[in-house]
């Protein structure tokens, strides 16, 4: 699989990540990303397995889904749920309303 989302999806997932939950990223990548002292990621990839980080200005951490997803839709519930894993994870509250 790999690829299921435009090139423009891709760019726009991007977007919305590093401009609107640059914090969250952070958070996955700590909680799940099996890197609890990074201190910057920023979400260089998506695909229909994972979403990658660049932490700390150049190491890649991918992190999956655990699903496959085939429609740009599922990406946001996909992104909800690997944040409240990860909170749950570290044992930090997540925020109600994400």
């Amino acid at each position: 699989m790999g690829a299921p989302f435009t090139d423009d999806a891709v760019e726009a997932i991007k977007r919305h990540m590093n401009d609107d939950h640059a914090a969250d990223s952070l958070i996955i990548v700590r909680g799940l990303g099996g890197r609890p002292a990074a201190t910057t990621a920023v979400t260089s990839d998506v695909d229909g397995e994972a979403i990658e980080f660049t932490i700390d200005g150049g190491e890649r951490v991918r992190v999956p889904w655990g699903e496959t997803l085939t429609e740009r839709a599922q990406v946001r519930m996909a992104v909800v749920r690997l944040y409240r894993d990860a909170c749950q994870a570290l044992g930090v509250p997540a925020r109600e309303e994400h």
